[in-house]
């Protein structure tokens, strides 16, 4: 048998069995995808029938996913947002259970940094992401006082990390709007959010409290005027 024939089906099962270790759905089902078309036109060609077919099939389940997937990444009738107590406790079981992954993208976070004394009213409001009855993210954003809200928590589960759930709280919901908020801004030392703020609208300004801070986004302030 040809050594490169060889080679190419040696691929495409090895694309398959990685793509079962992804935890990131979207990229699970391109990698599976590609590996179950080279695997169905190896088998194919070497004659292997049952595991072209079966390659085959697999390749058109995960067609139909994609195509899913990317038609539902926008659709706010998918996911909602659902306003929660800071301190309610489910919202706390959530980030108790993924402090580890919520500690990576913000490590300043702190969840128990509500009111300053035990009569004063929590200065942050607390929003879930929930696909159906899964749970896919959270934003926590503490009020400024002067019609801005600043985000503490921006976070979604690795599973959804390659869609923009967070449209949903910052855009499509209202939520800031119906709190009375103008704008919010975003902290972002390191520019490591970059990419997803400009998606979601945000505009980088100098930060007051970052010595040297400039428009390229790093050391910067991110604000957004709510519409």
């Amino acid at each position: 048998m040809n050594v490169w024939l060889e080679v190419i089906g040696w691929v495409g099962s090895g694309l398959v069995v990685w793509s079962l270790m992804q935890a990131r759905v979207l990229r699970f089902r391109w990698m599976n995808l590609a590996g179950s078309v080279i695997a169905a036109g190896y088998n194919a060609w070497v004659g292997i029938w049952p595991f072209a077919a079966m390659n085959a099939i697999i390749a058109v389940i995960d067609v139909y996913w994609l195509v899913r997937l990317y038609r539902e990444a926008h659709d706010a009738a998918v996911y909602e947002v659902v306003e929660v107590e800071p301190d309610d406790a489910y919202l706390q079981h959530v980030l108790k259970v993924h402090a580890g992954d919520i500690a990576q993208f913000h490590p300043a976070f702190d969840a128990a940094a509500g009111p300053a004394g035990p009569t004063d009213a929590d200065p942050r409001s607390a929003f879930l992401v929930v696909r159906g009855d899964e749970t896919v993210g959270s934003v926590i954003v503490r009020d400024l006082g002067d019609g801005s809200a600043s985000v503490e928590l921006d976070w979604v589960k690795p599973r959804f990390r390659d869609f923009t759930v967070g449209e949903f709280v910052h855009r499509s919901s209202g939520v800031f709007t119906a709190k009375g908020f103008r704008r919010v801004v975003w902290d972002d030392p390191s520019s490591s959010s970059r990419a997803y703020l400009e998606r979601l609208g945000f505009a980088p300004v100098p930060s007051s409290s970052s010595a040297g801070a400039t428009a390229t986004g790093v050391g910067t302030r991110w604000e957004r005027v709510v519409a």
